[in-house]
């Protein structure tokens, strides 16, 4: 194969997979189409030419030479077409009457009008140029001439984002005339270059190569999808000793033209394979070899000014699968701001959600960050809202380059509506058919424009994000109500409770306004108002403690000797109840604590077991010290157990029993249960740092256990509890 054979093959072979890859991207686009009509007619004209400079028949050099003028014919009215698009210029239907002068044109080829024949320049075929191709070369010529003026003119009315597709569109139509002139040359008689001796060289299919990349990309620019942002980091690898090999490639069939009897087949292959293993092994071994120097070519053809890309869309999708495993706002927010910020680069964001207690939306979250602001405008109808629900619409777009012809008045509405945020982007927040939210994103620093690409991806990452945080705010919305629950519950509690205590006390009163107390119902009375007085004020007692914030006064005290005063504490009621405590021999116990706390612990447990147990049953009460938890072996432990053998507590109760405000005592005496006895004891427990458990079984009993370090240090969380003995 000579090397004049190369170029054009190589050419083909480009300039085909791009047209594939491209089209890949939309397969319904109208500027992709056409694309695939100007990739191919390359790809045409490249392949004819590599088999006619191939060949070594005249009759076959002839068949190709009228198959790659097939794609050469049809390369200057796409790629106007192609302009015309890419630049947003209305194509008029004159465009189909051009197609049709070059489908004449295309016809003629085969016959001899357009092509006359072949001749031989000494290294390949060239054909020989009839009347219609000098048609076809004033066309052309108008065409191109019209193109690079079109886009000339185009450049100077566009926003800075959409001037680099337009340039690349000139710099590929310039080097397509450029070059297309050089190749045909020897068609139009020219054996040599116009006063030299040097023979005509291929160019234009080397040429070939390169705006065909360049003409590519712009299709994908007008896409706004850059080809670095869907490219993975091995990807990217490739795209670098891809550009480095067709340079090589280029540099040495230059070399072959100046020195053609140098290489040999195994010499140029050779340097070929020897250049490309050597930046291979050179980028995997030696990294920041490639790295040295400047960069911005690089990150021009490659990247953003703000450095390497290819891993973006990598870490946005890493985000949306992680995300599903957050159940905290807070984190789930902190790590959403480093994404926004750091990995999109963005300018500004606002999170908008509904606030459940007063349902207005307002600012929950923003950056730059802004205080929360409440949104009166904005409601569950408004205009913005009503575009989501009345359309498929994913998002809202807002820069003029996202904006599709024919704003609806809605649309105007509602981006007149959020204007004053200066978004780029606007995603909704769905629960059902009930909006909660909104997510607007600005524009990027660097003020290149989102891509499809970019758009597909915050799009899944809005329709994730509305997940997570609706299901944060279910849980809000769960905690909420049982909140209210529980205050509906003690408010119904203590208005039935109070009732209650308060009847005979008022009854007494009113007794002793009428007789001044000489009869003898008021003496009856005034015993029970006393106590229900006393009940009323430990109820308060109760009530405040747990809804205030302590601060304990740890001191070195006996714990056995506390144990023994809380059971003498509850003699009267144990002989009122024929119920009586075992106490095996408690060994001497020393432990940091609030020793008025730990009575009270003490006491309400006591209490809450006589009450349950039988009579004739007793109550065991066990004090054991506990080996150093793994995660704290500084400190030893204590537990205290207290078991009874009453009637137990159903499973169900067992969940709810250190709840405040939850009781299965519904007595209105001095036995009335309040609520508060189990709920009291968890917070002092917890306040020493330690832990209340308890174990019950309906009919077989209940076991309280108690674990308490012996010496107390400051935390912030209670330190994890030992394991059982």
């Amino acid at each position: 194969m000579k090397f004049s054979e190369l170029i054009p093959l190589t050419a083909a072979v480009t300039n085909l997979a791009l047209t594939i890859f491209v089209l890949t991207r939309d397969l319904r686009s109208t500027l992709n189409r056409v694309y695939l009509l100007w990739g191919l007619s390359i790809v045409v004209w490249n392949t004819g030419t590599f088999f006619m400079f191939h060949t070594q028949s005249a009759q076959t050099a002839e068949f190709w030479g009228r198959f790659l003028h097939l794609g050469v014919i049809f390369l200057p009215v796409s790629l106007f077409h192609l302009c015309l698009l890419i630049a947003q210029i209305r194509v008029s239907r004159a465009i189909w009457l051009l197609y049709g002068w070059f489908g004449l044109l295309a016809l003629s080829n085969f016959t001899g009008f357009f092509t006359s024949g072949v001749r031989n320049l000494g290294y390949a075929y060239y054909s020989v140029a009839g009347p219609g191709f000098w048609f076809f070369l004033v066309t052309y010529v108008s065409v191109a001439g019209a193109t690079s003026v079109i886009l000339f003119r185009k450049l100077k009315t566009l926003q800075r984002q959409h001037r680099t597709r337009v340039k690349a569109l000139l710099w590929a139509n310039g080097i397509l005339i450029g070059f297309g002139w050089n190749d045909i040359l020897p068609i139009i008689g020219f054996d040599t270059y116009p006063f030299t001796d040097y023979p005509i060289f291929p160019f234009g299919s080397a040429a070939a190569i390169f705006y065909g990349i360049m003409v590519g990309y712009s299709v994908l620019q007008h896409h706004l999808l850059d080809i670095h942002v869907t490219l993975g980091k091995v990807a990217a690898h490739a795209v670098r000793l891809m550009f480095f090999f067709l340079i090589g490639f280029l540099l040495l069939l230059l070399l072959n033209v100046f020195r053609p009897n140098e290489f040999t087949p195994f010499t140029f292959f050779g340097s070929l394979l020897v250049l490309l293993a050597s930046a291979l092994v050179g980028s995997i071994v030696f990294p920041r070899l490639f790295g040295k120097g400047d960069e911005a070519l690089e990150n021009r053809l490659l990247n953003d000014r703000y450095g390497d890309r290819f891993e973006y869309h990598d870490n946005v999708r890493e985000f949306i699968h992680e995300m599903q495993f957050y159940n905290n706002a807070d984190l789930l927010l902190g790590d959403l701001h480093e994404l926004f910020v750091k990995t999109i680069r963005v300018k500004s964001y606002q999170i908008i959600l509904l606030d459940e207690s007063t349902h207005v939306f307002s600012l929950f979250h923003t950056h730059p960050e802004q205080p929360e602001t409440q949104l009166p405008e904005l409601r569950a109808n408004s205009a913005i809202f009503q575009l989501f629900q009345n359309t498929s619409d994913s998002y809202l777009a807002f820069n003029v380059a996202y904006i599709m012809p024919g704003e609806t008045e809605q649309e105007r509405e509602a981006r007149q509506m959020l204007a004053r945020f200066h978004p780029e982007l606007c995603f909704p927040f769905f629960s059902g058919d009930d909006p909660f939210g909104l997510l607007l994103i600005g524009e990027k620093l660097n003020g290149v424009p989102y891509t499809p690409n970019d758009i597909t991806v915050l799009t899944r990452l809005a329709k994730n994000l509305s997940l997570i945080l609706n299901q944060i705010r279910l849980k809000k919305q769960v905690l909420l109500a049982e909140e209210l629950e529980l205050l509906g519950r003690m408010s119904r509690g203590m208005a039935h409770d109070l009732n209650n205590l308060l009847t005979p006390v008022s009854t007494y009163l009113q007794i002793v306004k009428t007789d001044g107390g000489a009869s003898h119902g008021a003496a009856e009375l005034l015993p029970v108002c006393l106590r229900n007085v006393g009940t009323i004020q430990a109820y308060v007692k109760d009530a405040l403690f747990f809804s205030q914030n302590h601060k304990i006064e740890m001191l070195a005290a006996d714990l056995d000797q506390l144990i023994l005063k809380a059971v003498e504490l509850a003699e009267p009621k144990l002989k009122r109840r024929e119920v009586r405590v075992e106490l095996p021999e408690l060994p001497p116990t020393v432990v940091e604590m609030d020793s008025v706390l730990i009575q009270r612990l003490l006491g309400n447990v006591l209490s809450n077991a006589i009450e349950a147990s039988a009579a004739g049953t007793a109550i065991r009460i066990e004090l054991q010290r506990l080996a150093a938890a793994a995660t704290d072996s500084n400190r030893e432990w204590i537990r205290i157990r207290i078991i009874d053998q009453g009637a137990g507590i159903s499973r169900e109760n067992l969940q709810r029993i250190t709840s405040a405000y939850f009781t299965t005592k519904d007595s209105g005496d001095e036995n009335r249960g309040f609520g508060l006895g189990l709920a009291i004891c968890r917070k002092i427990a917890h306040l020493h740092g330690g832990h209340i458990n308890v174990a019950s079984e309906e009919k077989k009993g209940t076991t309280v256990t108690v674990d308490l370090p012996m010496r107390h240090i400051e935390t912030t969380a209670p330190p994890a509890p030992p394991k059982p003995a």
